[in-house]
């Protein structure tokens, strides 16, 4: 027996069914009852209630009367759903019919639903991108469909929870295959799991309307009930939690456990994460500036203009349905040209990034000229040159690139020519079969496997180390270096020009889905800058409108030069800020971060109580400072500094997880213990949490929660071997190890291709 996608379901809803003139209903429409028939069926509502849900009840157990017999329990059946995180209301498997169709939906939602076609949302499961990899681990002889079920929580949840997922499915899955992640998909989340991640979530059972007393009626309702009861429809689709960050976490946030790649935890992607310890949060005191509050939906779903036919708007705009990110492939590959274009022009004209071409330091002094524009230098023909670019991730709540990098691909591309045209130093260009220049500085990726190989075609379940990771975390800044020579016969100006550029897919993924014979998939531009470098004198120019102010460029470069762990320059960095600024608490406190990451306790100290001295509230100098209140052995002032930043931060993880140990240190266990459990809410996956909590609960005989820390930590720390994988892969990649390295120069010799364009 085949199980249709519109398996019957009878509602509780039919009781109040009504049909508005011209109305086209949905298949659980019934007519109005008279005024006469309802003034009958009020006594007995209550009873007529219990009797549909006993139906509905017994739709669902005769679906899974016939589902379950067929399904592969591969991790027996208390955890039908796993690998992935995803559980449901009630027992047993949902119908795929129990959850109304978004053109059901869409009848009053028009200008939504045509947004959520063309998205990623809708499109989830269903393109060539996704499923060549996931198809790869569904035919994998050591897997199978079971452990796609782990991927397919957040790309097909309705396939996952209705019991699709099996080998010889008896479930209908045209629809939803095609639709992906549909409008009650979203609307039928009754509860998220904490911040897990890998669909973790609760679906309902779908519900459209809720009665008089609040209870949810399950299935369809008619349109014109729905038009004269709009809020028991809001009040059965809409849930506060569903403008927070967290529920987007419970997919835009995932890992690989050991139930798939039988190895043990490996994170995946943090995008909820890099956003929670972002300057948008306002959770976290310590990033390196402060900004207004901004949540995923605040960019993600900004408000639209609404026309008539959209009843969710309100005052004339509503929340977007496109969900504008990154995805240019799938919108190409289908043709939706409107999505397309609202994603490039989302991409750049978001002013998410700024590049700024710094200095420049001449190899026959060695010394930095910066920044340009504001400081005066000479050039003669034959210098060797070497450019500082620097690039903040300044308007991104998230990493530069996010999710899944290995996939996706963006780079710096970075020119230096001649007033005549003349290529004089080139990276980061396509080459004629759309491939990426190999010693491009790119923001991606290189996940391996336990033999050293690339983990192509996105087969997560096989990653055991990362080679490298050259993203940019929100608020940071990166510094990569150009190195050229001046030709003798060089004609000036020189012209240097750096571009941020994103494609989404990389070429040979593309290739590896589609073949290699298919048309170029759109490259965007997100940032880019210009600045004419003469052959002689250059003098001071004005800056241009997107370029930040002279103390910021220096602040910029000392949070690179800090993550490239160049510490004595990052400290030189941030002392041209204090020249420029010396009001500005955090250049200060920047110093004394910077000396602590060098073991400079006795300067730090110095830095952080000037940034006190300033603005004895900054949180950021009270966290710095706990951390020297305690190598100096004062117990008490550094509890008292961690005490005061978790009364400003609440949801500050390192606040939380630093008053946790000091509480320790100090044999508070109570106290130790509040701590980590608050910071465990906070990041189910600290390990600092896991390691404490094992102990702090074994020592109160709470041996069973303690075993179970115990067990998270060993499966959490990083694997002490993945480092010699990553090493493995890097000696056989030789044109690519360089970006393993944080602190490293793009000075490879022109290519032939410029040489050929060139005319040499």
């Amino acid at each position: 027996m085949r199980l249709n996608a519109r398996f019957p379901i009878r509602a509780a809803a039919l009781v109040f069914a009504a049909v508005l003139p011209g109305c086209a209903c949905g298949s659980a429409q019934t007519a109005a009852p008279s005024a006469a028939q309802s003034a009958s069926a009020s006594p007995s509502l209550a009873a007529q209630r219990l009797q549909d849900e006993a139906r509905l009840t017994a739709d669902r157990a005769a679906y899974n009367a016939i589902a379950a017999p067929a399904y592969n329990f591969h991790y027996g059946p208390r955890n039908p759903f796993v690998p992935g995180n995803i559980t449901v209301q009630g027992t047993g498997f949902l119908q795929t019919g129990a959850f109304p169709s978004a053109e059901y939906c869409g009848t009053c939602h028009q200008e939504a639903y045509r947004q959520w076609r063309q998205s990623l949302h809708s499109n989830a499961f269903r393109t060539p991108f996704y499923r060549t990899s996931v198809n790869i681990l569904i035919r994998d002889k050591t897997r199978g469909i079971a452990f796609a079920r782990h991927c397919d929580s957040c790309h097909n949840p309705i396939g996952v929870v209705s019991g699709a997922l099996t080998e010889d499915s008896k479930v209908d899955r045209s629809s939803i295959d095609s639709d992906g992640l549909t409008c009650m998909t979203c609307h039928s989340v009754l509860a998220l799991d904490s911040t897990n991640g890998n669909g973790g979530f609760t679906l309902g059972v779908p519900s459209v309307m809720v009665d008089e007393q609040g209870n949810r009626i399950p299935g369809q309702v008619s349109f014109g009930e729905i038009l004269r009861n709009p809020e028991r429809h809001s009040k059965a689709v809409m849930h506060d939690f569903m403008h927070t960050p967290e529920f987007c976490a419970a997919c835009h946030k995932a890992n690989l456990p050991a139930t798939l790649n039988d190895y043990k935890f490996v994170r995946a992607f943090t995008t909820y994460d890099e956003w929670q310890q972002s300057k948008f949060s306002g959770r976290n005191p310590l990033t390196f500036y402060q900004d207004s509050k901004k949540t995923c939906q605040d960019c993600h779903m900004m408000r639209v203009a609404g026309d008539a036919k959209e009843y969710g708007a309100k005052n004339g705009t509503f929340a977007s349905h496109r969900w504008l990110g990154g995805n240019t492939a799938v919108p190409f590959y289908y043709g939706f040209s409107p999505q397309l274009q609202k994603l490039i022009d989302f991409l750049q004209t978001g002013n998410y990034l700024n590049l700024d071409i710094f200095g420049i330091e001449k190899q026959s002094d060695g010394k930095l000229i910066a920044p340009l524009g504001s400081t005066a230098f000479t050039l003669t023909p034959g210098d060797a040159v070497e450019v500082y670019v620097v690039i903040q991730n300044k308007g991104i709540g998230h990493s530069l690139i996010p999710e899944v990098r290995d996939l996706y691909e963006s780079w710096v591309q970075f020119t230096a020519q001649d007033s005549s045209g003349k290529a004089i130093y080139r990276s980061g260009f396509l080459k004629p079969d759309g491939m990426l220049d190999p010693g491009a500085h790119s923001f991606t990726n290189r996940p391996v496997t336990d033999e050293g190989e690339f983990v192509d075609n996105h087969k997560v379940w096989t990653i055991h180390s990362v080679a490298y990771d050259n993203t940019v975390q929100a608020g940071r800044s990166v510094l990569v270096r150009y190195r050229f020579r001046l030709p003798a016969d060089v004609k000036g100006p020189v012209s240097i020009t750096a571009k941020v550029n994103y494609r989404h897919l990389r070429q040979s993924y593309l290739n590896n889905v589609l073949g290699k014979d298919h048309p170029d998939y759109p490259v965007v531009e997100i940032a880019s800058r210009t600045r004419l470098l003469a052959i002689g004198a250059n003098q001071p120019t004005p800056p241009e409108p997107t370029d930040n102010p002279d103390w910021m460029r220096w602040n910029n470069l000392g949070i690179a030069l800090l993550d490239q762990f160049q510490y004595a320059e990052a400290v030189s960095a941030f002392t041209e800020v204090i020249k420029r600024r010396y009001d500005y608490a955090d250049a200060y406190t920047n110093v004394g971060l910077t000396e602590i990451l060098w073991e400079k306790y006795g300067s730090a100290r110095t830095a952080i109580r000037k940034s006190l001295a300033l603005d004895p509230g900054n949180a950021r100098a009270l966290y710095y400072d706990g951390l020297l209140q305690r190598r100096a052995g004062n117990r008490q002032l550094e509890l008292e500094d961690f005490q005061r930043v978790v009364a400003m931060f609440p949801d500050s993880r390192d606040a939380r997880r630093e008053l946790g140990i000091s509480y320790y240190q100090q044999n508070d266990d109570t106290h130790a213990l509040e701590q980590f459990e608050a910071l465990q809410r906070i990041d189910p996956d600290d390990l600092a949490a896991h390691y404490n909590l094992s102990i702090l609960y074994r020592r109160m005989g709470r041996k069973d929660e303690a075993a179970d820390q115990r067990d998270m930590f060993i499966d959490k720390k990083v694997d002490p071997g993945a480092p010699t994988y990553s090493l493995n892969y890097l000696r056989l990649h030789p044109e690519i190890s360089t970006e393993s390295i944080p602190w490293h120069l793009h000075s490879d010799p022109l290519s032939d291709q410029a040489k050929e364009e060139n005319g040499n």
